[in-house]
């Protein structure tokens, strides 16, 4: 989790297999270098979000390793299947599917940093998505979220919890509504 901004949330993912490691939608971070090689040689970096750069461009850079700008297509040498989960003018959005480790990767059309979340909610589909959410992420799975904005989700009811973020989305916009004002009555 990147500590600045904090109210963001932003969450970065080294995803490792067989010695070889992805990042996605990363934040630079003191001693990162060395955290990812402790898992392994980096051999490419995903943007997820079309417009969420992040560091993802300096990373690729800096590691001369290829970087995959929001792909419609998979990645090259991975183990992961791609798939778009937002297709809109102003959105495009890419996740990952991780088939053997039952792992699902969003930027940020999920997430559980709090201004996503209405009351009582685990997993929520992104504020701006909430009208049009991305019924593809209800099709697989999944054992594990890792999301751009907040912890992940883990564990068997985290394929519930993902349908359940997708069928109350549109519902839930008015216990969101409430929550955020809620939030904004507490802080100011």
């Amino acid at each position: 989790m990147a500590e600045h901004p904090h109210h963001l949330q932003r969450a970065s993912h080294a995803l490792a297999d067989d010695g070889q490691v992805w990042l996605v939608d990363p934040i630079d971070a003191l001693e990162l270098d060395e955290r990812v090689r402790v898992l392994g040689q980096p051999v490419g970096v995903i943007q997820l979000l079309d417009r969420h750069a992040r560091d993802s461009v300096a990373l690729a850079r800096r590691w001369g390793v290829p970087l995959h700008q929001a792909p419609a297509v998979g990645v090259t040498g991975s183990p992961f299947q791609v798939l778009r989960a937002v297709n809109l003018p102003f959105w495009r959005e890419s996740a990952l599917w991780w088939p053997e480790r039952k792992t699902l990767v969003v930027a940020d059309a999920l997430g559980t940093a709090s201004y996503f979340l209405g009351p009582g909610e685990r997993l929520a589909v992104h504020p701006l998505l909430r009208l049009l959410p991305p019924r593809v992420l209800g099709r697989f799975e999944v054992e594990h979220v890792l999301c751009g904005h907040g912890e992940g989700v883990h564990g068997d009811d985290a394929a519930p919890v993902v349908r359940e973020a997708l069928r109350r989305s549109r519902r839930g916009i008015p216990r969101w509504l409430a929550g955020l004002a809620r939030r904004r009555d507490t802080a100011g």
